[in-house]
């Protein structure tokens, strides 16, 4: 028998009301999201409350911050799903454009959101002349907290599983994650997959925000501007990269003839959506990188 864990008494939502044919629920998947915001909030005014971490002053002040994280929201829940819409499921929301806007029946993208982030974080930046690279690292430094719980929260939907496996940390996740393993050997018992949520919430969220807070608070990376941005980009990049090789891909790109779910084929090897939008990432971090470095580092006023 498969050495595997049973997935535990876990329900999406934290509670649920209905009065009538009003009903509302509130989902550890929302709250991720708030909590991620909040801690983010809290460590970027931790930062520039200290004069000592700049060069000159800091970029924003407390007030720029309130709007801000408004801006942030907005940037994801938009981006989010129109990432979503496009990059996964845009033949269905082709045929049914009312249920675009209906977040709550679920359909989020990492990548949609991530780019809507840029996109308010350039705007926010231009409109309060703010040096773009200063405000980028603020909100990179700010990012993985907030990566990280969501996809503890993916782990608690039972959504975003992993592969097949027989590792003995295997999760056996209900509904299905356990009927749906091609080539399963029924003599293993029910299908264990890679808790790969949990993976991507160690990877993207602790390790990549310890090593960023390490930079910015303790080695002056913010005397650097671009530094934290693109450290940021190429940490996720990996790390999503990797992931991928144990998570299951979306069903829509999964066929008899191409269990993994590739997008990109080289060989008879590929890449899932999930890598090939992770590519650029990884040029831009890396490029991001070498362009701080090479910036002459700003002189603090005599």
């Amino acid at each position: 028998m498969l050495l595997a864990i049973p997935f535990p008494a876990l329900s999406p939502e934290i509670f649920s009301i209905e009065i009538g044919s009003f009903s509302f629920a509130l989902r550890w998947y929302a709250v991720g999201y708030l909590i991620g915001i909040a801690i983010g909030w809290w460590i970027i005014a931790r930062a520039i409350a200290r004069s000592d971490l700049w060069t000159n002053d800091p970029p924003i002040t407390r007030a720029q911050l309130e709007d801000l994280a408004t801006w942030a929201i907005l940037g994801i829940v938009l981006g989010g799903r129109l990432g979503y819409v496009l990059f996964y499921e845009r033949a269905y929301f082709i045929e049914n454009p009312w249920d675009v806007p209906k977040v709550w029946t679920g359909g989020m993208s990492f990548h949609g959101g991530f780019l809507g982030v840029i996109l308010v974080t350039w705007v926010f930046a231009r409109r309060h002349n703010i040096k773009t690279a200063e405000l980028a690292d603020l909100m990179a430094i700010a990012a993985p907290i907030g990566i990280g719980l969501v996809r503890i929260t993916n782990f608690i939907n039972a959504e975003l599983w992993g592969r097949p496996t027989t590792v003995p940390w295997g999760v056996i996740f209900p509904g299905e994650a356990a009927q749906t393993c091609p080539g399963w050997d029924a003599a293993l018992g029910a299908c264990a997959r890679h808790p790969s949520q949990l993976y991507e919430a160690l990877l993207e969220g602790i390790v990549l925000g310890v090593v960023l807070l390490i930079l910015a608070f303790r080695h002056g990376w913010f005397k650097r501007p671009g530094m934290l941005t693109g450290m940021f980009f190429l940490g996720y990049g990996l790390a999503r990269f990797a992931v991928e090789f144990f998570r299951q891909a979306d069903a829509q790109f999964i066929t008899m003839d191409n269990p993994f779910g590739y997008v990109v084929h080289i060989g008879q090897w590929g890449l899932t959506m999930g890598q090939t939008l992770t590519l650029p990432m990884i040029a831009i971090g890396i490029g991001t990188l070498i362009w701080a470095s090479r910036r002459t580092p700003e002189k603090a006023p005599q």
